[in-house]
């Protein structure tokens, strides 16, 4: 005998309809009349299918009742009880998975004494002034590099090359022949090749500023806000703020530049946790087509890592952005606020992550010697290595990572509805904050729990009143 329970799933409303996420398929559908009925009849209770449909076929027709429980078993909003759910057996990736996107560290340096920078700071995993990594990325090794990631990028078509450091200009003349010879390459390969950098644009002249738009080369700037924001913890070696100097070089930037969005990235401390002024000056003031906002990754102890009152403040604030961001898409205006705008991507393409991001899958970081690491934050650590530009992928080394770090070995994300969207979060700050980057980071689970409400709210608000807007997400 077939027996009914409800699947797992998260309630929410939006434009004034009843709405579910369904975890373990990461889909959301607004509920009609029928399936309401069927899930509030079912509630907590065990039902066979008959059972279920006799007490509502007086209202919605017996045929047309059964037609929807079988809707929602198929989409799993209704399950059989006691059966396994197939999000908790372990699916992994295949073992050639190709690489989509390498983070080229090309020096370990900076010009700037961030107080809570990770490679530099009092939680950084490597030692940059001792280890045995070179400052700087040669030549050659950047070549090799680029070799290394059409290689691992099998049948791709479009690889992503990410310029990152230290401060990445301080190595212009390696990224001035990356690009040249990754287009070379590419064009004989057949495939495309697309380049971002992150800078904190201190080093930003006119002839950089040319060359980036000349290569449409996207950029991110890492900035703080205004200026007693900026200057609370980005200062250079000698402590003097860096708002001065890197204001003229954004707005130069922005103004000849305008062949790629170019964006900002925040860093919130416990002391700079103005998300709504830090916004209004990025984009009305400086003129930012995006800003992003992330919490300091850093260890609990430290003055400036953000506690359960600052994730509250934060979260205020980002759902006051989050709201602008609906009325303004609703009315297809542009709103910079990317943090909404990402996760309403993801929701709309029904992402279910095994893995909190692509580390150690479709995306590495290249150490400035040449080593293959996780992702950028680890490039340099023989502890989170994966292989070398030379020698490829270690694809045992890989499968391990992946096979340790599966969302089925963290059993505190089992129960989480937002676990499709977060899957325990990132490695680095894992390793930071506990030690491992096999720990769920639950620091922040209720807050990721109630933004991403918010943005289930958003998308059905979005959805019901401007649909077309997420047809551009379907590419």
């Amino acid at each position: 005998m077939t027996l009914l329970t409800r699947g797992e799933m998260h309630e929410f409303t939006a434009a004034n309809q009843r709405f579910v996420y369904l975890v373990p398929s990461a889909a959301v559908f607004r509920l009609d009349p029928v399936s309401e009925a069927v899930l509030d009849t079912l509630g907590d209770r065990i039902l066979t299918p008959d059972q279920l449909a006799d007490g509502l076929a007086d209202r919605f027709g017996l045929e047309n009742v059964h037609a929807t429980i079988g809707e929602l078993h198929a989409v799993r909003a209704v399950s059989e009880a006691g059966a396994w759910p197939d999000d908790q057996l372990m699916q992994m990736p295949p073992a050639d998975m190709p690489l989509t996107t390498m983070v080229m560290n090309v020096t370990s340096k900076c010009n700037l004494a961030c107080t809570y920078c990770y490679e530099y700071g009092d939680d950084r995993i490597t030692d940059s002034a001792c280890g045995d990594q070179p400052d700087f990325m040669s030549e050659e090794t950047a070549r090799q590099s680029v070799d290394f990631m059409f290689r691992e990028s099998g049948e791709n078509k479009v690889a992503h090359l990410n310029f990152f450091g230290g401060e990445t200009l301080l190595n212009f003349k390696v990224l001035q022949s990356s690009v040249a010879y990754a287009r070379e390459r590419a064009a004989a390969l057949g495939k495309e090749v697309q380049f971002g950098l992150t800078t904190n644009a201190t080093l930003l002249k006119p002839h950089i500023i040319e060359w980036l738009a000349e290569n449409r080369i996207g950029v991110t700037v890492s900035i703080d806000g205004p200026q007693d924001a900026q200057d609370e913890f980005r200062v250079f070696k000698n402590g003097r703020g860096s708002y001065d100097v890197v204001v003229p070089k954004i707005k130069a930037l922005l103004q000849k530049h305008p062949t790629r969005p170019i964006g900002a990235r925040v860093t919130l401390t416990q002391q700079n946790l103005s998300v709504r002024k830090i916004f209004q000056h990025l984009t009305d003031d400086l003129g930012f087509w995006e800003v992003g906002f992330a919490p300091v990754t850093t260890s609990t102890f430290r003055d400036y890592a953000i506690e359960d009152e600052g994730f509250d403040s934060m979260l205020e604030q980002f759902q006051q952005l989050a709201y602008e961001w609906l009325e303004h898409t609703v009315d297809n205006r542009h709103h910079a606020f990317s943090n909404v705008r990402d996760t309403i991507e993801e929701l709309h393409r029904g992402v279910s992550k095994a893995f909190p991001c692509g580390a150690g899958l479709g995306l590495v970081g290249v150490g400035t010697g040449g080593d293959v690491a996780l992702c950028h934050r680890f490039a340099g650590s023989d502890d989170h290595a994966i292989g070398s530009i030379t020698g490829g992928m270690d694809r045992v080394q890989q499968r391990a990572f992946l096979e340790q770090h599966h969302i089925d070995n963290k059993p505190e994300c089992h129960t989480c509805f937002a676990r499709p969207l977060c899957s325990g979060g990132c490695y680095h700050e894992a390793h930071t904050r506990y030690g491992s980057t096999t720990a769920a980071n639950l620091h922040y689970c209720t807050w990721i729990r109630r933004w991403t409400d918010t943005c289930l709210r958003i998308y059905g608000e979005v959805a019901e009143r401007n649909p077309q807007y997420l047809a551009q997400f379907e590419n």
